[in-house]
């Protein structure tokens, strides 16, 4: 069915979202149209004032704001965790905001990476993000293993896209643990991750998932599915701010296993201030902490995390679907003949929360694009990504994205350009 061009169309989706209205609740740049939310989320004005009120905090009660703090800073994290569990599925024991994506990762290898006999490798993707590669890399040298040897990563077929039963079919007995993205980052593909799951566990190999690019934006049933642990970041889809503080989740069965890597936090809250040289480690996900919580970087997910509660994720969904879905109509409909391809998959339940285009001037079109008051993403050598966010992305604003790519095609408003990234891409 062919997509009503006419920007009376999208005008009139607008009217029938039920979360349009909290596009206000957002900082959205003037005079431009944000679709980098899959790198960096908008500041929501919920997470300003979260923000300011733990700097309000410090000021007010200097270190007693641990306890006395309107939220108070010593069970920060573990509230955030209860307040993040409904988006992926898990019980609030299993889920605590610590750390970033990269120091979680190497938490839970070390936790959970246990070579021994027969079973000494690792599984992952070769399309998953660099710093998950670097971090196993990191730690089976830390076991004196050599990373040529005792790493398996399943190829693409097509260069944009990882089958499951290809990854499956590499679960040997010789693999200990796997690690895997929820969705590439690259084609914004949504594994299964439940099939996976299912599978590693037949052959009895701890599994875990990044779910940097999924996480706020598609809902996950991580607890029922049996996955092992998981990490993430929550600067992206929710929002909490360059650098923002990560996450990790670690199945109950898993609960009350001594941490890979001890620290402060890692201490049960009660016994945390008896300063015993012997680890007395939380029975909860709280056990994978490690230093001291960065609470201003912690705060505005309390603001952030509000805002999910009250949308939902389930309708964060829909409505994402809806927006990747009207942009890949759109781009069918107005911009192939500029040599335009959409490389992600077009199956909802295999689609994340962006849209990838690839195209052979991708650098200098995304110069122009954001010349022209659109902030996209590229990834090297010929990706656009761009990610229309349901929380303050509208329909009229995907379909100007389209009509200015249009113009800049249509114009060779790009040969301006050139056709190589910028530092940061």
């Amino acid at each position: 069915m062919s997509v009503p061009q006419s920007i009376y169309h999208a005008k009139e989706l607008d009217r029938n979202d039920h979360l349009n209205g909290f596009k206000d609740e957002f900082y959205t740049p003037e005079h431009s149209i944000y679709m980098d939310g899959n790198s960096l989320g908008l500041l929501s004005k919920r997470a300003e004032s979260a923000l300011l009120q733990s700097m309000e905090d410090w000021k007010t009660h200097g270190i007693n704001g641990w306890t006395d703090a309107k939220q108070p800073w010593f069970y920060m994290a573990e509230e955030l965790g209860k307040m993040t569990a409904p988006l992926i599925g898990a019980k609030e024991e299993e889920t605590i905001t610590t750390g970033s994506i990269t120091t979680n990762l190497h938490q839970m290898l070390s936790t959970f990476y246990k070579p021994q006999g027969s079973k000494m490798k690792i599984l992952a993707d070769s399309l998953t993000f660099p710093s998950d590669i670097y971090a196993i890399k990191a730690q089976l040298e830390l076991h004196g293993l050599d990373p040529e040897e005792h790493l398996i990563q399943v190829n693409s077929s097509d260069g944009r896209t990882i089958n499951e039963d290809d990854i499956i079919n590499k679960m040997t007995c010789e693999v200990a643990l796997i690690l895997l993205p929820s969705v590439l980052y690259r084609s914004g593909q949504l594994l299964d991750i439940k099939k996976i799951t299912k599978a590693a566990h037949e052959k009895d190999i701890v599994i875990g998932f990044d779910l940097a690019h999924s996480i706020g934006v598609i809902p996950h049933d991580l607890h029922e599915w049996g996955v092992d642990f998981a990490v993430w970041c929550t600067y992206k889809y929710l929002n909490s701010g360059p650098g923002g503080v990560g996450g990790l989740y670690v199945h109950e069965k898993h609960l009350g296993q001594k941490p890979g890597l001890a620290g402060w936090f890692s201490s049960k809250k009660d016994v945390q201030f008896d300063m015993s040289h012997d680890l007395d480690h939380a029975q909860s996900a709280g056990a994978f902490q490690i230093g001291t919580p960065h609470i201003f970087s912690m705060s505005t997910l309390i603001g952030s995390l509000e805002i999910f509660s009250e949308a939902g994720i389930h309708h964060i969904r829909e409505k994402s679907l809806k927006l990747t879905r009207y942009l890949m109509d759109l781009t069918n409909e107005k911009l192939l003949d500029y040599g335009f391809t959409i490389a992600n998959p077009n199956e909802d339940h295999r689609r994340g929360g962006h849209v990838c285009l690839e195209h052979p001037e991708a650098a200098r079109i995304c110069k122009a694009l954001k010349n022209s008051g659109v902030v996209p993403d590229f990834r090297a050598p010929n990706v656009i990504r761009l990610a229309p966010i349901a929380l303050y992305t509208s329909f009229e604003d995907v379909w100007n994205v389209v009509h200015i790519l249009e113009e800049i095609m249509d114009s060779k408003k790009y040969e301006q350009y050139s056709n190589n990234r910028n530092i940061i891409a």
